[in-house]
């Protein structure tokens, strides 16, 4: 193993990375600007939340809101400056190295290129596959404990709101990165403008999921994941131990599979998971919580 190449790529990484922050910052980039894209879509959210409130008497700093707003930063930028795109870049590097063992390229394993298509039907493509992968990887930090641990930190949110989207342990990132990276591979051939363009509908959607709205879009909630389903994700009671509506972007999916779950209207369900009350409140102490040895 040529442990300098791998230095140079973890270097390479944040250098290339604190660049194009800046960048983004400055508006130096093209229409593609993760930066000022997210504040965009959070202000327009937290306005039709302001307008078109569900849940009239739940204040517009509601309880989390500036918790919120840290994590929605530090997991959307100083993450992947910190950790996420030098673990993504050696950990690809190191795929591709095993694949040459054995005289395999990642190419192997692409059954086609999803730009081959008309670009609408590519990008639903990309959408649907990427957002199925995810319903399962979501499924999983339920089901598995040790996943669990670390996917309670999203699920002490006490009262909803757009920016409570964001608020996730680092690791969660790490899971779904590393259990996408196959399937992406599978469909090879997607370029920047179209993962942005994939990339912040599902933030949109992920806001508005999380908004204080009482939208569920008609007949469309059996296609998209909205505000009336996912509040139920979030319930404290739940018929199931593993938790009901795993929809991500499409509730499709929880319709499909059976783990689709709406009782009631839920405007004023409690959220948060048993035993939260004794869950940290602050960023530090949530960061630390699954790694601490329980009592």
């Amino acid at each position: 193993m040529n442990i300098e190449k791998y230095i140079d790529i973890i270097k390479n990484s944040y250098v290339g990375y604190w660049n194009y922050i800046q960048q983004e910052i400055l508006l130096q980039t093209n229409w593609v600007n993760y930066f000022y894209g997210l504040i965009l879509i959070s202000l327009v959210v937290w306005v039709l939340e302001i307008i078109f409130p569900w849940r009239k008497n739940q204040s517009i700093f509601r309880k989390g809101f500036w918790l919120d707003i840290f994590y929605m930063f530090f997991n959307f930028f100083l993450l992947n400056l910190i950790v996420l795109i030098a673990l993504s870049n050696t950990v690809a590097q190191f795929f591709n190295d095993a694949l040459s063992v054995v005289g395999l390229t990642l190419n192997s394993f692409q059954l086609f290129e999803v730009n081959t298509l008309p670009k609408p039907i590519s990008l639903l493509v990309f959408f649907v596959i990427t957002d199925f992968v995810q319903w399962n990887i979501h499924k999983l930090l339920h089901k598995v404990n040790f996943l669990w641990s670390f996917h309670k930190v999203h699920h002490s949110i006490k009262e909803m709101g757009f920016a409570g989207h964001l608020r996730y342990h680092w690791m969660e990132p790490i899971v779904y990165k590393s259990l996408l990276y196959i399937p992406l591979a599978i469909i090879g051939g997607f370029n920047v403008e179209d993962v942005a363009i994939v990339h912040f509908s599902a933030l949109t959607i992920g806001h508005l999921n999380h908004a204080n709205l009482g939208w569920d879009y008609g007949f469309l909630k059996y296609v998209f994941n909205n505000p009336k389903m996912h509040i139920w994700h979030h319930s404290k009671t739940l018929p199931s131990k593993y938790g009901v509506n795993f929809g991500i972007s499409l509730s499709i999916w929880d319709y499909i599979f059976k783990t689709n779950y709406i009782p009631s209207e839920g405007k004023n369900i409690e959220l948060g998971f048993e035993g939260d009350e004794g869950f940290p409140k602050t960023f530090i102490e949530q960061e630390l919580f699954p790694i601490q040895k329980k009592d």
